[in-house]
């Protein structure tokens, strides 16, 4: 039960970290703008007007490689259960996204893609790890 328990916490705290990366990576190629005051809801929603569509892409991309790899190392943690853990932290990834997506405004399209891609993400993420686990179990029994 503590592995199970650890590898969900474990795939959450990696889930955060790939987005956080993906996310420092976007800024990389599209910078905020120097002085934009973050707690000023007028003042995001104007950037977010702006936003090239590249910005959004990655942000979108975060949350769906932050679902996969959190989903797929809690799996290979826990050693079963493929759905459960990707249930788990596609849910916790997409908690935070509405989070995300209420508090500062994004288009319309954006927000009903992220959505659905990273429901999505949470569903093939458990059919490969399912896969895997499955593979493992059986290298197991034939050792």
């Amino acid at each position: 039960m503590i592995r199970k328990i650890a590898a969900v916490v474990i795939g959450a705290f990696v889930a955060i970290a790939l987005i956080a990366g993906v996310e420092y990576l976007s800024h990389q190629f599209y910078p905020p703008p120097s002085g934009i005051d973050i707690t000023d809801p007028e003042a995001l929603k104007a950037y977010a007007d702006l936003v090239p569509i590249g910005a959004l892409l990655f942000v979108g991309a975060a949350w769906m490689i932050g679902t996969f790899g959190g989903g797929m190392l809690a799996t290979f943690i826990a050693k079963e259960a493929a759905t459960t853990n990707c249930a788990i932290i596609g849910g916790l990834v997409l908690a935070g996204t509405i989070m995300t997506l209420i508090s500062i405004p994004h288009p319309v399209w954006f927000s009903i893609a992220s959505i659905v891609a990273i429901v999505a993400t949470t569903f093939v993420t458990s059919k490969i790890a399912a896969c895997f686990i499955e593979t493992g179990s059986e290298e197991q029994n034939t050792t």
